[in-house]
């Protein structure tokens, strides 16, 4: 390998694919927007291609950026891996980073979470929730030590694996209020307002599926959104309003009545859920526990 290129160009040009932007990769490093164009343009320098470009929708990754940038994010992975490894033998104290989609954080997470402090309480536990694009980037980035979430496209799971804890279907709420309730057919719902997963979703393709199969287009009077807190509070304060989400998410709304599902058969988006982690990696000894204690909660049946 060149021995010019250094760690903080490989996590630079990680970060900014990851953020498409500049500005925000910038701000995730704590560098100013000068220093990482300057340390991306280094890089690029180095390897003597262009692997982004600038454009009105962000930052584009060219092709020789894509090929690259699995190899930039599994070594820098491998090295904050070991980095790790070295901390957690050296010291009584270890952190793990899990990341978790919505659906999970709503329903499984917190019980895992209390009882994987109560075993490892010396473990500092990181837990962040976001979309499965953002998650899965930093998993193989090293950011994040495991996921927990639905099962992605081929191109969003490369180079991690994956065990599957249960299946769960996607499910579409009104209103308690809302005349949708009387809705059997996606046809009606042209005539309410659908907050439908963002391109990014996990469960977009599912839905989209369903959609085709039985010839209905695009919802046009859509709103597209991965935020639990948006939709909940849209759907919660307008009957005209349809919530298109994982059934997680909404479990603890439905139970308490806040939240009605739609009678609209949805059995075909039934996906699989699960723990994702790189390929090929040694799990840590707090990884694994935490692992152990989401089998031991999805195997009495409480969620799915």
């Amino acid at each position: 390998m060149d021995r010019r290129i250094k760690f903080r160009h490989l996590d630079a040009f990680s970060a900014i694919a990851r953020a498409r932007s500049f500005k925000l990769a910038a701000e995730q490093l704590n560098l100013t927007q000068p220093a990482i164009s300057k340390t991306l343009k280094e890089l690029e320098d180095i390897l003597g291609v262009v692997v982004m470009q600038r454009s009105r929708a962000g930052v584009l990754l060219t092709p020789e950026g894509e090929v690259f940038l699995q190899f930039a994010e599994q070594s820098t992975a491998a090295l904050r891996h070991g980095l790790r490894s070295i901390r957690a033998a050296s010291a009584t104290a270890g952190q793990l980073n899990v990341g978790l989609l919505p659906s999970v954080a709503s329903s499984l997470a917190p019980q895992v979470t209390i009882a994987f402090t109560q075993k490892s309480p010396d473990t500092l536990l990181e837990v962040h929730e976001g979309p499965h694009h953002d998650l899965t980037a930093r998993l193989r980035s090293g950011g994040l030590d495991l996921v927990v979430g639905r099962l992605g496209k081929p191109d969003t799971m490369v180079g991690l694996s994956f065990q599957q804890l249960y299946s769960e279907e996607v499910v579409i709420v009104a209103n308690p209020d809302s005349r949708a309730l009387q809705t059997r057919d996606f046809e009606a719902l042209e005539g309410f307002r659908v907050l439908y997963p963002p391109k990014d979703s996990a469960i977009r393709p599912l839905v989209a599926r369903l959609l085709i199969s039985q010839g209905i287009p695009l919802f046009q009077n859509r709103i597209e959104t991965a935020s639990p807190a948006f939709g909940r509070a849209v759907t919660l304060a307008d009957p005209a309003t349809v919530w298109v989400i994982s059934k997680g998410v909404v479990a603890d709304d439905i139970a308490k009545g806040r939240l009605v599902p739609l009678k609209i058969d949805m059995a075909a988006t039934l996906g699989a859920v699960g723990i994702m982690s790189r390929a090929e990696e040694v799990p840590s000894v707090a990884t694994r526990v935490f692992a152990k204690i989401l089998n031991e909660f999805t195997a009495k049946g409480a969620f799915g």
